[in-house]
């Protein structure tokens, strides 16, 4: 891919300026920059200098502060108040401290005091490139990024949703038709696939998108407190409501409400919603006024709300008014093919969020990632490379710096050197990923079907099968 970046220094060589009225001294500096690798112009007096820097930008400018003409400390005040893209370097005489410390003020990358060692002014040089490097690779970063996202937006418009694998260019389409319109959509997907990114996508591209967007955690709040939270109350209702609150649902006014995990929601507040979703009002808790609302809801949940249904725990009437539109969204062991985008997406946030502008990681690492079965999911991705980023040395992530879950959980994949007997590999494949789900289930088998992407009949078979988790009652 090729980016059409800014100007922003694509080698390493640097343009300087050397404005010196003394021959001897400009020979002398012009000499020590050459040495270093750049490339030097040479001027007597600041006016032509200033001239030249319109057709031939330069990334420092080193200037005597005694110069026929315009002085030093002028052409400093030129360069800023023209916000030009260069730092300059003061020389100024032998204990002229009050003069050095005005240059610093006026925006001086730096000063250097006569008489002066060839080794000194490399220091400073050397230090000052250090800083226009970074400085150049952020902007660079900056620019790829900001590339990419547009490019990401021009092609789906739909943000940080990265994915270009069948799965996901299926997300992409459902998402294309259903954004514009007002109808209700279910998002299904495990935890940590992005359920929340996707709402707020679909808000985002609706002709809502200036309106609000309220998220509600359906499944971390108590039944009492959730009903308060979606439908407010009214002074006095219960003890501690002091005053009026204002629910979800009104905030949400003319916008869209996110209700996340909407298959936690208890029988009598089903009923509730339901009211909402088909008469688009609703009373606060403790109140009988009558509030009307203009609400788009895009609910979405981890569970089949369709076995819900038939359990007898979800209302079948409220199934239809919330299945209108449904969009899955694959677990991240599904759609492998994504992950080094993904991967690339984050260690380019990392980088800049920790001030590691050259992050990287490095093939085995990445490698061994592809191998891991990621429970987890994008969330999870997400939190193993920002643990990686903070703990490696210097910027490159190497297998070291992965979590013993995600290399011991590729370990199982690799092939023995000899003897390779492809059903004994398999099986013992298997039985290892049934034994971690388990684990990460704490015994529940229901969970650790749901984690392995399986049927919990079949689960109990294979438990039966490996002779996995005897020791864990049944009741569980």
């Amino acid at each position: 891919m090729t980016l059409n970046l800014p100007r922003i220094f694509m080698n390493d060589t640097l343009n300087i300026f050397i404005i010196e009225d003394n021959a001897t001294m400009r020979e002398g500096l012009e000499l020590v920059v050459r040495r270093l690798g750049n490339s030097v112009e040479t001027f007597e007096s600041a006016e032509p200098a200033l001239a030249a820097l319109k057709s031939k930008p330069a990334d420092i400018i080193i200037s005597d502060y005694r110069l026929p003409g315009m002085d030093g400390l002028t052409l400093l005040e030129k360069v800023k108040s023209q916000q030009l893209p260069c730092e300059v370097i003061v020389i100024t005489a032998f204990g002229s401290i009050d003069l050095a410390v005005q240059a610093m003020q006026k925006g001086a990358a730096d000063f250097i005091t006569k008489p002066f060692s060839p080794d000194e002014l490399t220091v400073k040089l050397e230090r000052l490139a250090e800083r226009l490097r970074q400085r150049r690779e952020l902007e660079n970063l900056q620019a790829q990024n900001l590339y990419l996202r547009q490019e990401e937006e021009r092609q789906f418009n739909f943000g940080e949703i990265i994915g270009q694998s069948a799965p996901m260019q299926e997300v992409f389409r459902m998402l294309q038709k259903v954004a514009p319109t007002d109808s209700s959509v279910i998002i299904y997907g495990e935890s940590g696939t992005g359920k929340e990114l996707v709402a707020r996508a679909i808000h985002k591209n609706s002709s809502r998108a200036n309106g609000p967007f309220i998220r509600v955690n359906c499944g971390a709040l108590t039944e009492t407190l959730l009903e308060s939270e979606l439908f407010g109350h009214e002074k006095g209702a219960f003890t501690g409501a002091v005053k009026r609150k204002l629910g979800r649902f009104e905030l949400a006014h003319r916008g869209s409400i996110f209700l996340d995990e909407i298959g936690d929601i208890s029988s009598a507040l089903q009923i509730k919603l339901l009211r909402v979703l088909q008469e688009k009002e609703f009373e606060r808790v403790g109140g009988e006024e009558t509030v009307s609302i203009d609400v788009r809801v895009i609910a979405a949940t981890h569970r089949n709300l369709k076995e819900e249904v038939a359990a007898g725990k979800f209302r079948e009437d409220l199934y239809y008014r919330l299945h209108i539109v449904p969009i899955n969204l694959p677990p991240l062991r599904q759609r492998v093919e994504d992950l080094p985008a993904l991967v690339n997406h984050f260690i380019m946030r990392l980088g800049r969020e920790l001030r590691k502008l050259n992050l990287r990681i490095e093939s085995p690492a990445l490698e061994m990632m592809k191998n891991y079965h990621w429970p987890g999911n994008v969330r999870e991705l997400e939190n193993v490379l920002e643990r990686a980023a903070v703990l490696c040395e210097g910027e490159n992530i190497s297998l070291a710096d992965l979590p013993p879950l995600v290399k011991d959980r590729s370990a199982v994949f690799q092939l023995p050197s000899e003897n390779l007997d492809l059903n004994q590999t398999l099986e013992e494949v298997e039985r290892a990923l049934i034994e971690r789900a388990m684990s990460r289930a704490h015994g529940v088998k229901a969970e650790a079907a749901r984690l392995l992407g399986i049927k919990a009949t079949t689960l109990l078979y294979k438990l039966e099968k490996y002779g996995v988790g005897s020791a864990i009652s049944d009741a569980r």
